[in-house]
């Protein structure tokens, strides 16, 4: 890293917060040089994710004024994940923190979770141990959620929805953010191997604007990590998963098959009256379908891997590489000016 480069980006995403942007500059200011001083010099990240009030322009005159700052604007409202991915793309330092714009999250929270960081660890996610927020359409689901999360992930953490997180920049680095799967990065960086642990962090009431969350992100949670699951267990072997459930359904039928057989010549229960043969002609097949979806999604797979070169394991340290061997990248090449249009 060269003279002058930040060793901390804060990456913070805003919507429609113009309320909130005094304060938020306020509270960058006073928790900036507290972290200068412990030896991150610091850059923040700011990007209006197409907003529709003053958030803009009040951004824009903040960045006018400090060098530290840099802010830029969606076309459109594209969403927090998109967002937070923007920002990932353009931060330069080698600890990525992102941050609400809503000041839920403290700003002097994010030295304590940096501190975590040098202690060894490659992610810190903040826990909001002490919510303020509505009980029924706020923190229950949350509940809910984060205990689903931690049961299917095997990642033991208390808040996955908490924004403010700190990251070594190669965790992020694998990770391709779609959708709303920016609360998932914790559990894609366990699956690469990352060493995890959580911090306390404060949270505070809402006094501006209006909350983007509400009960359909707790659904939108839950088809998420379906996802994540497939994902996780059976991204690279589908037939596993699809070949399971079309064997169960295929002996289901032989043995409905069975049975009918054995009313028909036991009990004298003719098989055309017997719904059970239909039932086991459905299993079968079905179960038949399974397996030949199971094969091509093998084929989609293979095919994914191996025309984007995309690697099926990540190093995590090196010893005596010999010359003759180049490093394998772990990651695809990808042009700069693409991914900026994409933001």
């Amino acid at each position: 890293m060269a003279d002058g480069d930040p060793r901390v980006s804060i990456v913070i995403p805003a919507h429609d917060e113009a309320d909130n942007i005094d304060r938020l500059i306020e509270a960058l200011d006073r928790a900036r040089p507290e972290l200068e001083a412990a030896g991150y010099p610091t850059e923040v990240l700011i990007i209006d994710d197409g907003s529709h009030d003053q958030t803009w322009p009040r951004l824009a005159a903040a960045a006018a004024t400090r060098s530290w700052l840099w802010t830029f604007r969606l076309r459109r409202n594209f969403g927090q994940t998109a967002a937070l991915a923007a920002g990932f793309e353009h931060a330069r330092g080698q600890l990525i923190v992102p941050l609400d714009a809503d000041l839920q999250n403290d700003p002097a929270d994010v030295l304590p979770l940096l501190r975590r960081l040098d202690e060894g660890y490659d992610l810190v996610s903040g826990w909001r141990r002490h919510r303020h927020d509505r009980g029924l359409t706020r923190r229950l689901p949350s509940r809910i959620a984060n205990w689903l999360l931690a049961r299917f992930s095997g990642l033991p953490l208390h808040d996955f929805g908490c924004t403010l997180k700190a990251y070594r920049r190669e965790v992020l680095e694998p990770v391709r953010l779609y959708g709303e799967m920016h609360r998932f990065i914790p559990i894609y960086a366990k699956w690469a191997g990352a060493r995890i642990t959580e911090q306390e962090v404060l949270h505070h009431a809402r006094v501006a604007g209006r909350s983007k969350y509400g009960l359909d992100r707790t659904f939108k949670v839950l088809l998420d990590l379906v996802t994540i699951k497939f994902l996780g267990d059976y991204s690279t072997k589908p037939i596993y998963l699809f070949g399971g459930f079309g064997a169960l359904l295929c002996l289901g039928g032989i043995g409905c098959g069975t049975l009918a057989l054995i009313e028909k010549y036991v009990y004298g229960i003719w098989a055309h009256r017997n719904p059970l043969l239909l039932l086991a002609v459905m299993l079968f097949v079905v179960g038949i379908q399974l397996f030949g979806m199971g094969l091509i999604a093998e084929l989609l797979v293979r095919t994914y891997h191996e025309s984007q070169r995309k690697p099926i394991y990540l190093v995590a340290e090196e010893v005596n590489r010999p010359c003759a061997v180049s490093p394998a990248s772990s990651l695809p090449p990808a042009d700069a000016s693409t991914r900026t249009r994409s933001a």
